[in-house]
């Protein structure tokens, strides 16, 4: 990979009344940068959401089923400890697949509440779910879970349990999985509990195969980020000049995924020119990969306790149930203890 010094942004063209502001901005930003890097969380368009659907159904992605198994095995304990008439909130719900092993054994919820940055897919999965369980309050909630989005559940914070599954923790890096657990802590108040998938470290073979597809599905949902910037913001990348790159970073612990140029080129994005060199690449998305200890101190140091930890056989995946602490009261200066 270059320095990429020749990359720098040239003008800041103004967003187009039917473009994503929001989304021009980081494109704009993370191409401008020295090393560019784009938000994984724009992957998720509506053929980002379909085919990242795919990838849990190969055979190489061992996370989805593996998840899968340990909430199947699970479900009842889970239940047991949630409790009767809990609120469920799932972060990144996508097709809301797992959430449903959970809502058939659930003691009466109060209500589930998927939150989703895709809008057209959030909607079109909390109706199916809304048909398929009448007897459950669906309200999904269209927003970026990783910043602050309103939320008013019944029963208080001991009456919620949030979701959130696939390991999408591993996207951020560990300080911002800090900041994201102390703020939906937070968020949900003393007593709100947390069910979590955390991928675990293992063989690299196997987690590199995991994100190298021989079916190319992982590849195409890369590259899919490209063909969004040309289709939302006038962008002119030639998917053909640029190649699916993952790895694991053993000193960081971490799968990172890459759009590598294949030659020298300038692209156009709402006008801006960006200059690639060969090799240079556009880091796309990192998943980093913890142990069970790991993942428990890391929570632990944002305000949650660890109440139960499930792994499969073959220890290649965890869930944790996890509840948040009060926040410990701070007494004034010159107050008695």
């Amino acid at each position: 990979m270059t320095d990429g010094t020749a990359s720098r942004r040239i003008g800041m063209p103004a967003p187009g009344p039917d473009r994503d502001t929001e989304f021009l901005k980081d494109v704009l930003d993370g191409l401008g940068q020295a090393v560019k890097a784009l938000p994984a969380k724009h992957f998720y368009d509506q053929r980002g959401s379909r085919l990242f659907d795919r990838i849990c159904e190969l055979e190489e992605y061992y996370p989805t089923r593996t998840e899968t198994a340990i909430l199947a095995r699970y479900a009842g304990d889970i239940a047991g400890k949630a409790g009767r008439g809990v609120t469920l909130l799932e972060l990144g719900s996508g097709s809301s697949v797992k959430v449903r092993l959970l809502l058939d054994v659930l003691d009466e919820p109060a209500a589930y509440i998927p939150v989703d940055i895709s809008g057209a897919h959030l909607e079109a999965s909390a109706a199916r779910l809304a048909a398929d369980y009448p007897e459950i309050s669906v309200k999904p909630i269209h927003a970026d879970y990783t910043r602050p989005f309103p939320l008013a559940v019944k029963g208080g914070a001991e009456r919620t349990l949030a979701f959130f599954p696939g390991s999408t923790i591993g996207n951020f890096s560990p300080e911002e999985a800090r900041a994201f657990l102390a703020r939906l802590g937070r968020q949900l108040g003393g007593g709100g509990r947390l069910l979590i998938g955390v991928d675990l470290k293992k063989d690299i073979g196997r987690l590199e195969a995991a994100y190298n597809d021989a079916a190319g599905v992982t590849a195409a949902f890369n590259l899919n980020l490209l063909e969004r910037i040309n289709r939302e913001l006038d962008g002119t990348f030639d998917l053909a000049a640029f190649a699916h790159r993952a790895f694991y970073d053993r000193d960081l612990g971490r799968i990172e995924m890459h759009l590598e140029s294949l030659k020298p080129q300038t692209v156009l994005v709402a006008g801006a020119p960006f200059r690639f060199q060969a090799g240079e690449t556009i880091h796309t998305e990192v998943s980093h990969k913890y142990t069970v200890e790991e993942f428990r101190d890391l929570a632990a140091d944002a305000g949650w306790r660890a109440d139960e930890t499930w792994t499969d056989g073959d220890h290649l995946f965890s869930v944790h149930l996890l509840t948040f602490r009060a926040p410990p009261v701070r007494l004034r200066r010159g107050s008695d203890a």
